[in-house]
């Protein structure tokens, strides 16, 4: 009886195993195809762009009209200390998070003069977040222009705490990620970056 059970739980932990291994698969191959229709997304716009010298004036207003649809690919965040590019996607609800980089809805893009948030989970887009400190650079493109962030301040909050979500008076880049770092289960706290226009 006792060799029965513990055969039972041997084949239990293969399929678990086999269960994680399946969903990690299949978001890597998801996030693959978000970074590919981000560029595709980002390169048309720039080949339509024409050889005309845009006037200073619009260059300022690029993006002011930006907007996105849930579930939409809208740009690329890169992570150059961490060598990382991932796609971003309109929206932070589980399928959302499963491509990429969700941008919280309700907060601005880049070049829109007020804060933008970015989450996503640790264990996929965002692993590595450890290795990341204040000065560390985040790159959103956009199919409007690329924008330079550097990273200022970070904190930790409770996983419920959404008062870092709200106007700032500024451009700013919020990214936020679970926290610990390294934890099973469903994570108590969130790691949150402030980073500002470079």
């Amino acid at each position: 009886m006792i060799k029965w059970v513990s055969h039972l739980f041997i084949f239990l932990g293969i399929i678990l195993l086999l269960i994680s291994c399946y969903s990690l698969y299949d978001q890597s191959q998801k996030q693959a195809i978000t970074i590919k229709k981000a560029e595709q997304i980002i390169n048309t716009a720039r080949d339509k762009e024409t050889s005309v010298t845009t006037l200073e004036e619009e260059k300022v207003n690029l993006g002011a009209e930006f907007k996105a649809d849930d579930g939409d690919v809208i740009g690329i965040l890169t992570i150059p200390k961490l060598n990382k590019s991932i796609g971003i996607v309109e929206g932070t609800d589980i399928d959302s998070l499963k491509n990429g980089v969700g941008h919280v809805k309700n907060t601005v893009y880049p070049n829109q003069h007020e804060q933008i948030v970015l989450s996503g989970h640790r264990d996929t887009v965002f692993q590595n977040f450890d290795q990341l400190h204040i000065g560390d650079i985040f790159i959103i493109e956009m199919s409007y222009g690329n924008y330079k962030y550097e990273i200022k301040s970070h904190e930790i909050v409770d996983w419920d705490d959404r008062s870092v979500i709200g106007k700032m008076g500024e451009e700013v880049l919020v990214v936020s990620t679970c926290y610990p770092f390294i934890f099973v289960g469903p994570s108590p706290e969130r790691f949150i970056f402030y980073a500002y226009p470079k």
